[in-house]
């Protein structure tokens, strides 16, 4: 159940066999059904989880609408670090699109993999950098991409994605609402 992760685990850092009971012992299964959240607006982040199965989307209330601005698929982790990270409320809300099985860890057995893992604090470099990137690289996009080119990084970001995501889901990553999506659409087809 777990060779998913300590294989991404193993891919940057060795891991002993003593490290990897550790990481087997601190990770849980959690299921989540289409349309179910792993996190929402108000609520404390309370894990980090590696996504075995399945697709979700982070979005924020804005204007009274939904506005999705990251998809995370199998093999990726989700979190909203910074509430989990502090313990604080979060104004994220991360919702499974597809059914999902997740490896989750909560707060205190991440704390305690990192202090007795030779290697837990490089891994948990990683996945916050991970995180941190892929939350600038959204930040970047809303301030200096118009609707057309958000649309051009969803496809060459996401484009395995493309038929397993709902469009107007896509519609809100871009910003735009679906018939305005249609017509973007057109417009790079030609």
């Amino acid at each position: 159940m777990h060779s998913e992760l300590l294989g991404l685990f193993n891919q940057h850092a060795h891991l002993s066999p003593e490290d990897e009971e550790l990481i087997i012992s601190s990770f849980s299964l959690l299921r989540l059904a289409k349309g179910d959240f792993f996190l929402r607006e108000g609520n404390t982040c309370k894990y980090v989880g590696f996504i075995k199965k399945g697709l979700v989307r982070y979005f924020v209330m804005k204007n009274d609408e939904e506005s999705t601005f990251e998809f995370t698929k199998e093999g990726e982790f989700i979190s909203d670090y910074s509430s989990f990270n502090r313990q604080s409320k979060s104004i994220q809300n991360i919702e499974a699109i597809e059914d999902c099985e997740l490896l989750v860890i909560d707060y205190e057995k991440l704390q305690y993999l990192f202090k007795n893992t030779p290697q837990g604090n490089y891994i948990g470099r990683l996945v916050v950098e991970h995180r941190f990137d892929v939350m600038v690289n959204q930040l970047l996009a809303v301030y200096m991409q118009n609707s057309e080119q958000r649309y051009q990084k969803f496809i060459a970001e996401y484009s395995d994605l493309t038929q397993r995501i709902p469009q107007y889901l896509i519609a809100s990553f871009v910003g735009v609402q679906p018939p305005s999506l249609s017509r973007i659409r057109k417009r790079i087809s030609k």
